[in-house]
């Protein structure tokens, strides 16, 4: 559990994202944070890198809308402080917050309030015993390092674990979690680390979380992403969807478009998406922009409600039937029509 957020055991997946404010500012970070809740995420994480950021997690704490994990590095100082401050997660990298004691009192600090540990292995920062192992970074080198920093953690009688086992390389990622969804039942964090910009960033992802989540590996995710944190959720609500475990809103599907066309059905389905991303009460709801009538009622089949355009008519369909012929200029509005009354 993340604060009132269960992660893991058949529970829904979770949407992460990370703040890029100044932790100790705590007006900045907040007003992030309600953004990100707005847009749909369910757990945040903030950095924090030193005792100014550790004082500011209480307050945070008190007024995010969402649980908060702390992200530390190295000092276990700082793990104590933010815990005391009633922080819903820790994630650490116990090999470089220091020696066994030290280890050893933030489990203790985290079991006496129900507090969970992410064990964040990153394949930038390998042990050097297990790099020299392995002689690279590795899917098996990323493994061995986890399961090194789970049995320290239970050796100070802690098992409240998640862990996450991220690379940029998205193939290396994915072999990663998958050995670990084969050799233990922790919950995974699953993220594709240093993906890089809105659209390469986002393709990355897609690829590695998405393909993932369609095995059925996976518990809680983050989009990582060098660009505003609010475009993190929404890439992480598109695979979601894609990946079929969420069925928020309409899905649009439609045609690439060929010779045959003779409607701008480009422009037509951008119209679409943007007017069924503003409609509510259409949760799994498939509707088809289609630029061919010939066509169309065979591809749109599968589909809800669908339109399609020939040469200045258009077709209205409803489950792969005819149902309207009508101009051209009428597709946009006779589909927001039967939209708008969608299930009434």
């Amino acid at each position: 559990m993340v604060g009132g957020v269960p992660v893991g055991g058949g529970a829904p997946v979770t949407i992460q994202s990370m703040t890029n404010t100044r932790t100790d500012d705590v007006t900045a970070t907040l007003e992030q944070i309600r953004r990100l809740a707005a847009a749909g995420c369910e757990i945040i994480r903030v950095a924090v890198p030193d005792q100014a950021a550790a004082r500011a997690v209480g307050k945070i704490k008190e007024e995010s809308p969402i649980p908060v994990v702390v992200d530390i590095h190295f000092d276990y100082k700082l793990a104590l402080e933010a815990i005391a401050a009633g922080a819903d997660k820790v994630r650490i990298n116990p090999g470089n917050i220091g020696s066994e004691d030290r280890v050893k009192a933030v489990a203790d600090a985290c079991r006496q309030r129900n507090i969970p540990i992410r064990i964040g292995v990153n394949g930038g920062s390998l042990e050097k015993e297990i790099l020299a192992k392995y002689g690279r970074v590795c899917p098996e080198a990323m493994v061995e390092s986890a399961f090194g920093h789970i049995r320290l953690l239970n050796k100070f009688d802690f098992d409240d674990i998640c862990i996450s086992l991220k690379s940029s390389s998205v193939p290396i990622t994915m072999k990663a979690y998958q050995l670990m969804s084969q050799e233990s039942n922790y919950p995974l964090h699953i993220g594709v680390t240093e993906a890089g910009t809105v659209r390469m960033g986002t393709l990355k992802s897609a690829v590695g979380i998405g393909g993932l989540l369609a095995m059925g590996v996976g518990d809680t995710m983050r989009v990582s992403l060098s660009a505003d944190p609010v475009e993190e959720v929404y890439a992480a609500r598109d695979i979601l969807r894609a990946a079929g475990i969420r069925r928020e809103g309409a899905e649009l599907v439609s045609c690439p478009t060929c010779g045959r066309t003779r409607i701008d059905l480009i422009g037509l389905a951008n119209r679409v998406e943007t007017m069924v991303t503003g409609l509510e009460g259409l949760d799994g709801v498939k509707v088809a922009v289609m630029g061919c009538v010939v066509n169309g009622p065979g591809e749109a089949k599968e589909a809800d409600l669908g339109v399609a355009g020939g040469k200045g008519v258009g077709i209205l369909i409803k489950k792969g039937e005819i149902v309207k012929k009508v101009p051209e200029s009428e597709l946009l509005s006779v589909l927001k029509d039967e939209l708008d009354h969608w299930g009434k």
